[in-house]
């Protein structure tokens, strides 16, 4: 499988003008017309949602005149290995909605450190557990900004 440059640019093309258009909406839903007392919540995003398309609209436009359509952007090696990477990251998400953010997250980093950097199993239990207890120590006792935890660590009573 072989991803042409302008067929990439032509999706994220698509993709940032869909979001641009996602902002005017919201935006309009807040009022973009100046008031009495100045802008409306929704003028501002509003302008830079209409940016956001407009370059959107630059780069399909860049894409169509541009010579070099048949220039790879990506072939069958090149998309295993950004899927090696994002599809453990979509997991990690998904753990996080039952297992919480900690438990999911030295899930990830053992499993990431193990197959995918090659470290023993010892030493990538050691990289998961020193870096989820950082960030632990880092967010919830340093920042006391509470993160997702799940039910596992309420069971034990960390919440």
């Amino acid at each position: 499988m072989v991803i042409s440059r302008n067929a990439a640019e032509f999706v994220v093309a698509f993709v940032t003008g869909g979001l641009g258009a996602l902002v005017c909406y919201s935006a309009l839903q807040n009022g973009v017309a100046w008031g009495a007392s100045g802008p409306e919540p929704g003028y501002f995003p509003f302008y830079v949602g209409c940016l956001i398309i407009l370059g959107s609209a630059g780069t399909a436009v860049q894409a169509l005149w541009r010579s070099g359509a048949a220039e790879v952007f990506a072939d069958g090696h090149n998309i295993r290995t950004v899927a090696a990477f994002f599809v453990p990251l979509v997991v990690l998400v998904a753990l996080c909605q039952w297992l919480g953010l900690y438990i999911a997250m030295a899930l990830y980093l053992f499993f990431a450190t193990w197959l995918g950097a090659k470290l023993r199993p010892f030493n990538a239990f050691l990289v998961a557990a020193i870096t989820t207890a950082a960030n632990f120590v880092i967010f919830e006792i340093l920042f006391t900004v509470p993160l997702l935890k799940g039910p596992v660590l309420e069971y034990f009573g960390i919440y």
